[in-house]
């Protein structure tokens, strides 16, 4: 058997300072940095090229992963009949578990959610608070499925969206007490993460907010004593186009999360459920939505996700159906059958680049969690307005990067179509409606980079 060492052992080794030299010398004068390092949005510089000599200050084997990602089918739940139509569809056409969200009001939910054609494959139920209450209610339902359904509930998230409470701080944190204690609904504590990177928040950011609001909960349990009742921690992950910050996002997210873990002296599984973004999805030359949801997907996968769903290339615009959701059920089939992304544990490992970026991330992102905790910790940044008002900005310069050209999305900001017509093919309207309504707090709204041109050019057909 030919020793590793004995491979390059004939060569000899190249410093970094060696290769910076050469670089240089290439150049013809120009200066390095200006001319080849760009910095991204989360201040983090980008190297022309990354050696062994990146990784000697990082920790080996922080992630031990098995790749076993499951491939999954969002319902967005309407009414029963529709519903279950929809889960036999997505069962028959391959989906590995199920990811249901019931957004709106719904009567009868209790009634509703037995109605569901369930149990058959694992499912994971996101309930608004105001529906907490059916948990009770179907108890024997799940224990008789063999408690394959699992609830997820974000009281924080939902404040930091709706911009209220839905009873008030208290009562809502005493609901969470009490639906952790119920032993026929495998619980988890809930972070949904899609609101900050779909309003617009850059990718530090996103790893700091997400592990402040996971703090808000670790911190009301362990004042209750009864953090080591807790299980499990499930972060809800949206993905954006910057593909190799994406999947050091990933990494950097369970790094953070095993270091405020550790801090709590406890042992609780990090689950994360990823999918697209909305952020960069266009009315406009729709079909490119495709692309970017495969690359999306692609990140979630190689950066150690657990379970993935996507979007549907014309989700925005389009009310469900059949042609739309089987594509967006086989990308993700074809990346596990086809391309096998499931056969490789840590895939990203030993990368420079990647090693480097979810280093650098994680300690961005730590120091910007130490600053909300010392200013009081997430739920109080909200009442303060300043986590809004970090996330505007950042949603601005974003805005005025697309705007400019700098930040290139093919078919809006460039290589548009313009014979492309949409207004007459809009199901469903795709930009945000923006009822005022008091609040306790300023709502995080979603908010995606082409919404004004594409109002412009829907105008202008």
């Amino acid at each position: 058997m030919i020793d590793k060492k004995d491979l390059f052992s004939e060569f000899d080794t190249v410093s970094k300072k060696a290769w910076k030299q050469k670089i240089q010398v290439d150049l013809k004068g120009a200066d390095y940095n200006n001319t080849l390092v760009w910095e991204s949005p989360e201040g983090i510089n980008v190297k022309p090229f990354y050696n062994a000599e990146d990784l000697e200050n990082l920790s080996d084997n922080l992630f031990q992963r098995n790749n076993k990602w499951q491939a999954a089918e969002l319902i967005v739940v309407n009414n029963t009949a529709d519903t279950n139509i929809r889960i036999e569809k997505a069962l028959q056409g391959g989906a590995e578990c199920l990811v249901v969200k019931i957004d709106k009001p719904l009567s009868g939910i209790s009634e509703f959610m037995q109605g569901l054609n369930l149990g058959k494959i694992p499912m994971h139920i996101v309930l608004p608070i105001r529906h907490t209450s059916v948990l009770e209610e179907v108890s024997d339902f799940n224990k008789a499925s063999g408690n394959k359904i699992q609830f997820y509930s974000d009281i924080v998230g939902s404040f930091a969206a709706s911009g209220k409470w839905f009873n008030s701080e208290e009562e809502d944190f005493a609901i969470f007490e009490k639906l952790k204690k119920n032993p026929n609904f495998p619980f988890s504590i809930t972070i949904n993460s899609n609101l900050y990177q779909n309003a617009g928040a850059n990718i530090v950011q996103q790893l700091a907010y997400s592990l402040a609001h996971a703090n808000e909960y670790l911190h009301y349990l362990d004042v209750k004593e009864s953090l080591k009742r807790i299980k499990e921690v499930t972060f809800f992950v949206s993905e954006g186009g910057n593909y190799f910050f994406e999947i050091a996002k990933i990494r950097a997210l369970r790094l953070l999360w095993n270091v405020l873990a550790d801090a709590y002296g406890v042992e609780l599984n990090c689950k994360i459920i990823a999918s697209p973004s909305k952020r960069n999805k266009t009315i406009y030359d729709y079909n490119t939505n495709l692309l970017r949801s495969t690359m999306e997907t692609m990140s979630a996968i190689l950066g150690g996700a657990d379970i993935v769903y996507n979007r549907p290339y014309d989700f925005l615009y389009h009310n469900s159906n059949d042609f739309a959701e089987r594509i967006a059920r086989n990308q993700l089939l074809i990346l596990k059958e086809e391309s096998y992304f499931d056969l490789v544990n840590n895939p990203a490992d030993g990368s420079y680049y990647i090693e480097s970026l979810t280093n650098e991330m994680a300690e961005k992102a730590l120091v910007l969690f130490k600053q909300i905790e010392k200013g009081g910790g997430f739920i109080k940044g909200l009442k303060t307005h300043q986590i809004q008002k970090k996330i505007k900005e950042s949603d601005k310069k974003e805005k005025e990067l697309v705007s400019s050209g700098k930040e290139v999305l093919v078919g809006s900001n460039k290589y548009p179509n313009p014979l492309d017509k949409m207004k007459m093919s809009l199901d469903k309207n795709p930009f945000p409606i923006r009822n005022p309504r008091q609040t306790r707090v300023e709502p995080i709204i979603p908010s995606r980079l082409t919404e004004v041109m594409e109002q412009k050019r829907l105008n202008h057909e």
